[in-house]
């Protein structure tokens, strides 16, 4: 019997010949179809995913805010009710600990939802930095969370519900949302780039709100697994923990200064974050577009003659683009837009260049 844990969702997996994986301690699956059939549904129609691994702790309380302000690098004060504001956790030294959603219900009252490889730690790491008034749940197992993402998923989404989604503005959220008699938090955000929704119901409720978006879709809506995930959010340039975050990469390097709020007073990390901001940090995360034939990975090195100058984070042919490219943490000297680079794929060094990023955005209506 496996050990790897399951979402509340597992058991409509087969229905679609999911092909599941270990994904840092959950069984969750890498396709349904192909990832190049699912990405293309989701830029040109729609998908839908399980998300149901990831992460949501509950903070209550009189010191709810100042609290939210001590652990995110973004600015909490300038939420208002039902809003949503993306940020980050860092180390003192300014390394990741993770980036999360922070969602605002009141003054006393938010929601964070956190990378599922990081519950345990993230969890620990907030109860180590608790101050005030102030109570944290990890309400994980009480969450299933569903995505629909694509450019379709509002009109799909809209046949299951009287209340008007369109009145929901990005990275706003409205709770109590009734979907064909499942109480939702709808949340107008996602993960791929595209327009899309966050769901977040009841554990009991997964399967049959995913059985419901998938007939109300019909041939409009995909069942999509971590493959399309990775390589949407990828062309975006959505970063993924452990790859361009992570406790030895630091917000500015990886290029997330739009969340880092230094005027907003102390919080943890600022000193270091500071520092890098106003004097540069040593590394840059860049795109890179292959000119040589060959695909860059994760984790291969990077040179500028015999210098090593850096590694990739992500690389794969684009589905959306029909390119070879990559993000790569470089020397911030070799980080401008024309350089050209070597990436050393299988003991060859293949020429590239860095490329303006995100490599895909889509038209705004």
């Amino acid at each position: 019997m496996s050990s790897l844990k399951q979402t509340p969702l597992f058991p409509v997996y087969k229905e679609h010949g999911a092909k599941t994986i270990d994904f840092g301690g959950w069984d969750l699956p890498v396709q349904f179809s192909s990832i190049m059939e699912e990405h293309h549904a989701v830029r040109g129609k729609a998908g839908l995913f399980d998300v149901s691994h990831m992460g949501e702790v509950e903070v209550k309380g009189p010191d709810a805010l100042a609290f939210v302000q001590r652990i995110s690098t973004n600015d909490a004060s300038k939420l208002v009710p039902y809003k949503a504001q993306y940020g980050i956790m860092c180390y003192p030294d300014g390394g990741t600990v993770d980036d999360l959603l922070v969602y605002k219900y009141a003054d006393d009252h938010y929601l964070l939802v956190i990378n599922a490889s990081n519950i345990e730690k993230d969890v620990k790491w907030m109860e180590e930095h608790l101050s005030g008034d102030v109570t944290l749940k990890n309400i994980s197992e009480d969450v299933a969370e569903l995505a629909i993402q694509g450019p379709l998923s509002a009109s799909i989404l809209q046949k299951l519900t009287e209340t008007d989604l369109s009145q929901i503005k990005y990275f706003h959220f409205m709770p109590n949302v009734n979907l064909d008699g499942i109480n939702a938090l709808v949340s107008r955000s996602g993960y791929t780039g595209e327009d899309g929704f966050e769901l977040y119901v009841k554990p009991e409720d997964g399967p049959s709100l995913w059985k419901k978006i998938i007939e109300t879709g019909g041939d409009d809506v995909v069942p999509c697994g971590l493959g399309a995930r990775d390589t949407l959010r990828f062309e975006a340039r959505m970063p993924l923990y452990g790859q361009e975050i992570s406790q030895s990469i630091s917000p500015v390097e990886a290029g997330l200064t739009f969340a880092i709020k230094l005027d907003k007073g102390d919080f943890i990390g600022r000193d270091a974050l500071k520092e890098q901001k106003e004097h540069g940090a040593p590394r840059k995360l860049v795109g890179l577009e292959m000119v040589g034939r060959g695909i860059a990975r994760s984790h291969y090195p990077v040179y500028v003659g015999e210098e090593k100058i850096g590694e990739v984070t992500t690389g794969t042919q684009s589905p959306t683009l029909k390119k070879n490219i990559a993000l790569a943490l470089v020397t911030t000297e070799f980080g401008n837009l024309g350089q050209e680079v070597d990436v050393e794929i299988r003991n060859k060094r293949v020429k590239a260049k860095v490329v303006a990023t995100p490599f895909y955005k889509r038209e705004k209506k």
